[in-house]
């Protein structure tokens, strides 16, 4: 039997910028490490290969050399071929240059990890040309050709090695403009689009744009999220629910970022992760954040200063959900997920919450860790 060919490219400054505050990782790597980020992509991309671990005999992984794949393909013992030598410091041309190097080789499936600006790098070369997944590890994932999480994208990849039937669909390449969203403008466009593995479990859909529009609504549920602070230290997530709360207080608002209110009064705004856990210690705390329309993620998409640390700080009974029933049907059903980065933590957090949809008005809706949601404790 021929060996399934995996094309494999880990963009090792995706996701910098997310936990220093930096809503992103273009053009501000350099600043995100001198603010103390930690490349996480080649974690995420590892929890996907995790999945097909018992399937190596039966893969070849063809990759750029070092941080860019082959560092992680040989540790975890995968059968690796270089095809790029990958520089000291990486750019957005270095990942175009593995994908024009892969093009070359006849691929089953190219997997990468990264975020919207890795999704229009592989694109600008790749096209539809041969089937790709993404393994999310960005700030901001608005593009429909990554897996909801990095596990979900393993399993993507486990079914065709079973050789169960996956067929291709069109996915949007989406991306926005990172300089607008670090001043809260959300600006989104659409590059073109990828073939993709359709399997509507594993496979995010694109995140719905605009804002809610029922103003009302949204100030019942402010009113009762307000009810709720009463002693407590508040961390205020991102998402534009959580900003009609601090409307309704009077108060400043990151959109797009964290802040901290106490007493109904604003302490500090766009805060990193590393401030936050430094603020937050000792405190009691209660943690208000929404979800994105369309994908269901409460934690991992956007709001990476939420770290597992600052998260378990809080604690399961401290974290209320804000949420609209219209984005909540709007999810047909499925579970409201966590991909904190921390697999056990997921765990933990896993099962039914009292979702605030109005003034005093809740609706009991399951959130799912990865594994959970996929049937595959």
């Amino acid at each position: 039997m021929s060996k399934f060919r995996l094309g494999l490219i880990i963009n090792p400054l995706a996701g910098l910028g997310g936990s220093v505050a930096l809503k992103g990782s273009d053009g501000v790597a350099s600043e995100a490490i001198a603010k103390g980020a930690v490349p996480k992509s080649h974690l995420r991309m590892q929890q996907a290969l995790a999945v097909i671990e018992a399937y190596k005999s039966r893969i070849e992984i063809i990759t750029a050399s070092g941080d860019m794949g082959e560092t992680l393909a040989k540790s975890m013992g995968f059968s690796t071929r270089v095809v790029y030598q990958t520089p000291e410091t990486t750019a957005a041309q270095d990942t175009q240059k593995v994908v024009s190097e892969l093009l070359n080789e006849t691929l089953d499936l190219l997997l990468f990890a990264g975020g919207d600006g890795t999704a229009r790098d592989v694109y600008a070369v790749a096209d539809d040309k041969l089937p790709v997944l993404g393994v999310p590890a960005g700030v901001k994932i608005h593009s429909g050709v990554y897996g909801i999480t990095p596990h979900a994208s393993g399993m993507v990849v486990k079914m065709l090695l079973d050789g169960d039937l996956v067929s291709l669909m069109s996915a949007d390449v989406m991306d926005i403009d990172e300089v607008a969203f670090r001043t809260g403008v959300v600006r989104a466009r659409r590059f073109g689009e990828m073939q993709v593995p359709a399997e509507p479990r594993y496979v995010q859909a694109v995140k719905m744009g605009g804002k809610e529009s029922d103003e009302l609504v949204l100030a019942d549920i402010a009113a009762e999220a307000i009810e709720q602070m009463e002693d407590h230290l508040c961390i205020m997530g991102s998402g534009s629910t959580v900003a009609a709360v601090m409307s309704e207080l009077g108060l400043d608002n990151t959109l797009l970022g964290v802040d901290l209110i106490q007493d109904e009064t604003l302490l500090a705004s766009d805060l990193s992760a590393t401030e936050l856990l430094q603020l937050t210690e000792d405190k009691s705390l209660k943690l208000f954040i929404t979800l994105i329309g369309g994908q269901g993620h409460i934690l991992g998409r956007g709001n990476q200063q939420l770290s597992p640390e600052l998260v378990k700080r809080v604690g399961k009974d401290n974290i209320v959900i804000l949420a609209t029933k219209t984005k909540l049907k709007a999810l047909d059903g499925r579970p409201l997920i966590v991909d904190s980065g921390d697999p056990e933590l997921d765990i933990e957090l896993a099962g039914y919450y009292k979702v605030v949809t109005g003034y005093h008005d809740y609706v009991m809706y399951q959130v799912a860790n990865p594994d959970l949601l996929l049937g595959l404790e």
